[in-house]
């Protein structure tokens, strides 16, 4: 058993810290090679910061722990929306007015519709797949069409300057760093879960959607903690989005995922009730106070003790 918590703390290290080389390399080598911020931003940044959800995905996929795969992305949707926010609302209050996330909110939902859909059929193959990277596509075209991108922000991991060395070697350990922390976390998490006997789905929903989770954590606290605590609500967005149609359609195109009968009566509901709770928010302008903080943090607590 120590054995295989210290092989999913290991797990977890390697990718937060693969995860940050990555996206210091290509952000870098984007910006050398005249891409513009914007474009950036919208996809080297999106791609690169899910990076560790998606090789832990394709992990797990691969080696037959499909209820890993799919739980990693629909737990992480739910612990974005109920951890991440609550722990920043915790932290300080997080404002919604003066940031029109209506349209992206919109698309989270259409994105979650669109997975429970593919769900009822009780099987992601290859169309699906394909179906979830057309949404991608047509997401990303609509962000880049309208300039979706803040100019106040600083693109995360840029380093105006770097040399061509550093950034081969940042894109060169985040390339070595998160296929081997994705093999280690999936290893010692399905382990455990045989330890326990719980389902790998309950282990993909909680201990792999949490750790998978914790940059997005940490970095949404520490935004709350400079005074753009408002920034956590687009990322959790933008990342919910990202992690439905970019992790599983490429995780379903390269593996078929069958979907577990559990899912489809509980987790996707809550995904997408989760999903559903931030509309009065963004649409009338309600800030995220403390109180709306501890209450999202005990919905996890209680959704957590249902699973287990």
């Amino acid at each position: 058993m120590i054995v295989d918590i210290l092989l999913v703390l290991g797990g977890l290290a390697l990718l937060v810290l693969g995860g940050d080389l990555l996206v210091k390399g290509a952000v870098n080598l984007a910006l050398r090679l005249g891409i513009t911020p914007l474009v950036v931003g919208l996809t080297v940044v999106a791609f690169g910061t899910s990076a560790p959800e998606l090789l832990v995905s394709l992990s797990a996929a691969l080696g037959g722990s499909s209820g890993i795969a799919l739980g990693n992305v629909v737990g992480s949707n739910i612990a974005n929306v109920l951890v991440i926010l609550g722990f920043t609302a915790l932290v300080s209050v997080v404002t919604t007015k003066g940031h029109d996330l209506r349209e992206s909110w919109a698309m989270m939902m259409g994105a979650s519709v669109l997975l429970i859909g593919l769900a009822a059929t009780g099987r992601i193959g290859m169309w699906g797949g394909i179906v979830l990277l057309l949404a991608l596509v047509a997401v990303l075209w609509r962000q880049l069409s309208t300039g979706r991108v803040d100019d106040s922000d600083e693109i995360e991991g840029a380093e105006p300057g770097a040399r061509g060395l550093r950034i081969a070697l940042w894109l060169g350990g985040g390339l070595v760093a998160l296929p081997l922390g994705a093999n280690l976390l999936v290893n010692g998490a399905t382990q455990i879960a045989q330890d326990f006997g719980i389902s790998d789905t309950v282990i993909g929903l909680t201990l792999v959607a949490v750790g998978t989770s914790l940059p997005e954590l940490a970095a949404s606290v520490a935004a709350a903690l400079k005074g753009r605590a408002d920034m956590a609500l687009g990322n959790v967005v933008g990342s919910n989005i990202f992690n439905i149609l970019a992790i599983l359609g490429i995780t379903s195109i390269v593996t078929p995922l069958p979907i577990p009968p559990e899912m489809l009566r509980l987790d996707l509901w809550v995904m997408l009730a989760t999903s559903a709770l931030l509309a009065p928010f963004l649409f009338k302008g309600i800030a995220l106070t403390r109180p709306v903080g501890g209450a999202l943090l005990a919905g996890y607590a209680a959704y957590v003790w249902v699973l287990l």
